[in-house]
């Protein structure tokens, strides 16, 4: 057992903070198998009930307590405190609005997924009960499907920093996700999308967003292939690979 003092970004506007401000705990008894999530936890059942921060399946699936650790967007249910300094700073995820403490608003986001259409376009009627793919077309898109959508590749990015209207490697995954699946007719409009000004050619391949993904997704992978369908004008050169 060890004792860590957790410092952890405040802000509440109905307080009338204008910024966020840090305030720290100390928690005593913390075992190797605690993660920050579990801290988190120990903070406002046992000593502050007014903190707030998002969480759900607690097993690095729903992808909702995505926040900034020590500096780094990681998933507070994964992060084990033994594997951390004993200080350790809880941030909000970073480009994005916050609404409250650990809290931020996450519609821009939601929003640059939707507008990529992450759903499947099809203009004729199966051969059958459903639309089979082989195993091997199944492979092109396996690696995409991981995204939980947690937002922590789109908000470690300098691009979507610079610019909030960039679309962001969350959502060009997801295109990508559709634009290589062998049953889909909708490329065409996800590639206009993606070819505009916020889309894909803002990218500046600076692989932070790789390094973030807990998924372990190779992003600018898929990234590179969306910009070679956009010069190839389709996405056929994935399976002559």
């Amino acid at each position: 057992m060890s004792t860590v003092t957790l410092r952890i970004a405040r802000y509440d506007p109905q307080k009338g903070d204008k910024k966020s401000h840090f305030e720290t705990h100390t928690l005593s008894d913390v075992l190797p198998t605690d993660r920050v999530l579990d801290l988190l936890n120990r903070v406002k059942w046992e000593q502050d009930g007014s903190l707030v921060y998002r969480r759900s399946c607690a097993h690095g699936i729903c992808g909702s307590d995505a926040m900034v650790i020590n500096g780094k967007n990681r998933l507070a249910c994964k992060i084990l405190a033994k594997d951390l300094p004993a200080t350790i700073t809880v941030e909000p995820l970073k480009g994005l609005p916050v609404k409250r403490d650990l809290i931020v608003d996450m519609d821009p986001f939601f929003e640059s997924y939707e507008s990529v259409m992450p759903f499947q376009v099809t203009q004729h009627e199966p051969h059958g009960r459903e639309r089979i793919q082989s195993h091997e077309d199944q492979q092109l898109i396996d690696d995409q499907a991981k995204c939980i959508l947690c937002a922590i590749c789109t908000t470690s990015c300098p691009s979507f920093w610079a610019n909030d209207q960039f679309v962001g490697p969350a959502a060009i995954v997801q295109a990508s996700r559709f634009l290589f699946d062998t049953r889909d007719e909708g490329n065409e409009e996800r590639l206009k999308r993606l070819n505009e000004y916020t889309g894909v050619w803002r990218c500046r391949t600076i692989f932070n967003c790789v390094e973030a993904c807990p998924q372990g997704i190779d992003i600018t992978k898929h990234i590179g292939n969306v910009k070679k369908a956009l010069l190839h004008g389709n996405t056929d050169f994935v399976r002559q690979s």
